[in-house]
């Protein structure tokens, strides 16, 4: 007698966890970035979701985005062509995921709450244009509650679990982000600053090393790095993203993407 074999239940493939320079709204005009974005998320399984931790959110506590997928964008950028703030991106909402950041990340200590007015910012929608262009990947965009280095890595290895669930984590930020640097006359392609050039190669070194500690005290380890980071809001997702591939087991990682654009570092990583 022959008993009817089922197929097992699909289950989503591990997602790779990446860290990117999102650049500005100007990004889609560069055929070059475009088409390495593009490329990159055609070199991985397309993922169920994705949660995006952008340099743009700073929010306490912990905070998560609209999961209704009808909230419009954050144009949260000044004096740039009309033509920037009619870009549109209707990805469908993450309500699922919202609950699983929640079961994963909330305590008592360190709530987690819903803002579902808040729509995704364009260090989340500029990049994700290029990557997912039919916006058919649902999202949500969580806040970093802190900048604390290691307080966003202990978050980080907290949504760890959500890889194997096909969720795609990213961190978005700048690898330099120094606006006095930004030289439009010298155009995108033009010799950067000697800091950011140091600081650039010094980080592509020690994620090459998977060097924690260092990545983590970068402000005392990294050459330039109060001129490459005035302010660390850009370089501070990366700790996020750090931490979830920490927690799960590699800091196997490859820079996808590097040079620079106006002066400042565009390199990103992807963790395995």
């Amino acid at each position: 007698m022959y008993a009817l074999v089922m197929n097992p239940p699909s289950v989503p493939a591990r997602q790779p966890v990446l860290y990117l320079s999102h650049g500005a709204p100007p990004l889609a005009d560069d055929p070059v970035w475009t088409q390495q974005l593009a490329d990159w998320s055609g070199a991985f399984g397309k993922p169920a979701n994705v949660l995006m931790v952008s340099a743009h959110w700073e929010e306490a506590p912990l905070s998560l985005s609209a999961t209704s997928g009808q909230v419009p964008l954050v144009y949260d950028f000044w004096g740039f062509p009309q033509r920037y703030y009619d870009v549109t991106y209707a990805a469908p909402g993450a309500p699922e995921l919202a609950a699983s950041v929640e079961r994963l990340v909330h305590t008592a200590d360190n709530p987690v709450q819903r803002d579902e007015s808040r729509g995704l910012d364009h260090g989340a929608y500029v990049p994700l244009v290029e990557m997912y262009p039919d916006a058919d990947v649902p999202v949500l965009q969580m806040s970093m509650p802190t900048l604390d280095p290691r307080a966003l890595f202990e978050i980080g290895r907290k949504l760890a679990p959500l890889r194997d669930e096909g969720t795609l984590i990213v961190g978005s930020g700048f690898t330099t982000h120094n606006l006095r640097w930004f030289n439009p006359s010298a155009g995108p392609d033009g010799t950067p600053p000697a800091a950011s050039s140091e600081f650039d190669h010094w980080a592509a070194e020690a994620l090459e090393r998977q060097d924690v500690d260092a990545i983590l005290d970068f402000v005392h380890k990294a050459p330039a790095a109060r001129e490459a980071h005035p302010r660390t809001e850009h370089w501070a997702p990366l700790y996020v993203s750090l931490g979830a591939a920490y927690e799960s087991g590699s800091l196997e990682n490859q820079s996808v993407i590097d040079g620079f654009w106006f002066g400042l570092s565009k390199r990103s990583w992807q963790f395995a």
